[in-house]
This record gives C-alpha cells, structure tokens and sequence, in this order.
C-alpha cells in the first residue's frame, strides 16, 4: 500500500470498475493509499478478477448489468466513505495520485477534481481516443462553460453530494454526465494533470475507432439533458 501522512486518517472509498483486469488488480490495489478502502466493482469477470482483488484485501461488488456506468454507480451505491474516489482498474492510472483531489475536496477547495491525463510511453493513448476525448471536451465547454480538458476517469467528490446529483446513464455517458449535473448544480470543478500509462489489457471502451465514437454518441445524448436547477456543490 502506498503511505501518505495525510491519506490515513481521511474517509475514503476507491471505486475500481472491473471487468477482466486479473493482470492489472495487483499493482493498482498495491497503490490504493493506506487507510483508503478499494471498492472493486466486478462486472462480469471471467478471468478470476473477483477473487483475485479479494485476495488482496479489497472490498468486492457485483453488478450484473454490463457497462461503465453501471460498474460506478454500483460502486457508488455501496460505499460508505464521506469522500468517494474513482480510477480505472487497468494499471493506466495510479490511485495513489488522488491523494492531493482527496486533500483539495476535503478541505473545501473544490467539489469535485479529475485528472487530466498526460500520456507517458508509446501507446499510452491512442490517437482515436484522444479525438474522441476532444470533440467531447468542446461539447462540454459549450454545454456547460467549464473549460475542461478531459474527461478522465480519475476523479473524486463527496458521497452524498454525488447521490444528489441521480446519475441515471448507466454506459459510457457516466462519467460525462457525473460533470454535466455537477456544473449545472453549480459546483466547482477543477482538473490536474496526472501521468497518464499504456493499459494493461485490451480497452472495453476506446480500444477501436467504433467503441470510440459509440461513446462519443452515447455521451452525446447526456450533453443534450436539459440543464438543471441550479444548487449547492458538495
């Protein structure tokens, strides 16, 4: 486990979305910061993925229901932490860099902080996925005005603040929409860069031109919601 002075005496729940990432679980769940509890949400996993972050001390989900957001708000749903982070299960992003997202929320800086991946190696992003993160950050400024970069999956908010926005997409469109409800109710939002590692495993998601722009059209629909009232962060 990763050590950090600051990190242990903080509630937190690490949402890990999981599907087939065996290779990946012990270097990530080695990285969760110490007193932090991993929350590994499996989503169907035929590799032995559940049993594997058992093993290794985390918290195990199951959701039945295939998807992306599906995984995360199961995840969401069961912890228990005041403050709630996520990360992908697939050894791209280091958990143990949401120490200072966690410190910034916490001490009421922001409401919610998501990395800005920076890629790190050949291979890290491809370029695919890089333009389908473009076009869906512009769309995202335009909606919503928030001068966003990416919409990376590294990220943390307070729980129940979270639960108050009811995040219903339960595909690839939770992530985005998680950002277009927290603007719309006025929160603040604010991205760091963090490096950013060629995935262990072949991508569910970005892994082709077409599961890349399928997301860009799931998502698509969540930038077309009507804005919400507007209301206090978290």
């Amino acid at each position: 486990m990763t050590t950090s002075p600051s990190s242990a005496s903080t509630d937190v729940d690490v949402v890990l979305p999981c599907l087939d990432e065996a290779s990946a679980l012990p270097w990530v769940l080695g990285r969760i910061p110490a007193g932090w509890r991993a929350l590994v949400v499996d989503n169907g996993s035929t590799d032995g993925s559940a049993d594997i972050a058992r093993a290794l001390g985390a918290t195990v989900v199951h959701e039945a229901r295939r998807g992306f957001g599906a995984a995360c708000h199961a995840g969401l749903t069961a912890a228990t932490a005041d403050i709630v982070c996520f990360c992908d299960c697939d050894a791209s992003l280091d958990p143990g860099l949401l120490v200072p997202f966690v410190r910034e929320v916490s001490d009421g800086e922001a409401d919610l902080v998501l990395g800005r991946r920076r890629p790190q190696g050949r291979g890290a992003w491809p370029v695919h996925a890089r333009a389908g993160n473009l076009a869906l950050s512009r769309m995202l400024r335009r909606r919503t005005g928030l001068r966003l970069h990416d919409l990376g999956p590294l990220r943390a908010a307070r729980r129940e603040a979270l639960l108050a926005l009811d995040l219903d997409d339960r595909r690839s469109g939770y992530p985005l929409q998680m950002v277009v409800r927290a603007a719309d109710a006025g929160w603040r939002v604010v991205e760091h860069d963090v490096p950013y590692l060629p995935r262990t495993g072949a991508s569910k998601v970005t892994g082709t031109w077409r599961g890349t722009w399928q997301a860009v059209r799931d998502m698509s629909g969540v930038l077309n919601e009507r804005p919400r009232l507007r209301a206090g962060g978290g």
